[in-house]
C-alpha cells in the first residue's frame, strides 16, 4: 500500500518531559523515507534482505562499538522499516561519529540519548547506501 500522508499520519508517542539519556529500555522504529520498500521482500512468509537491507543489519550490530552505554537486545528489518529494542544501561563519554556537542552550541540531540544513537544509526545507513554506484542520493 502506498503512503498516504493523509491516511497513514501517526502522532509522536514521545513524552515531552522524559530524559532519553536515562537507562532503560526503549523500543524504536524506524520507517523508510515514503514507506518505500527499500530493504527487501517478503517471500514465503520470510523476510529476505537486499543489498540495502544487509546493511542496515550490518549497521544496527555495530551501533555498540560507538556507544559504550548501550546493549542491543531485539532487531527486524522489514521491507520498508525496521523493529529494534536498545537498552541505554548508564552515561559515558561519547565515541560515535558526532563530536559531543559544546555547551555554546546546545543542538541536536543529548550525547549519548536514544536520539542521539538513532541519528548516528540513520546517518550511516544513509551514507553507506549512498556510496554505492547508481544511489549517490537515495533518501532513505
Amino acid at each position: 500500500m502506498p503512503y498516504n500522508s493523509g491516511k497513514h499520519y501517526r502522532r509522536s508517542v514521545r513524552l515531552k518531559e522524559h530524559d532519553y539519556s536515562q537507562s532503560g529500555a526503549y523500543f524504536i522504529t524506524i520507517c523508510t523515507y515514503k514507506r518505500e520498500c527499500l530493504f527487501g521482500e517478503i517471500v514465503d512468509g520470510e523476510m529476505q534482505l537486499n543489498e540495502f537491507g544487509g546493511i542496515v543489519a550490518t549497521c544496527w550490530n555495530e551501533v555498540p562499538r560507538h556507544f559504550k552505554n548501550i546493549q542491543l537486545d531485539a532487531f527486524i528489518t522489514m521491507p520498508n522499516h525496521v523493529h529494534g529494542i536498545v537498552i541505554i544501561t548508564d552515561s559515558v563519554g561519547a565515541r560515535h561519529a558526532s563530536p559531543l556537542q559544546s555547551p555554546q552550541t546546545p543542538r541536536g540531540p543529548k550525547p549519548q540519548s536514544l536520539g542521539a544513537i538513532v541519528g548516528s544509526f540513520k546517518s550511516t545507513i544513509t551514507k553507506r547506501i549512498n556510496k554505492i554506484p547508481g544511489t549517490p542520493t537515495t533518501p532513505l
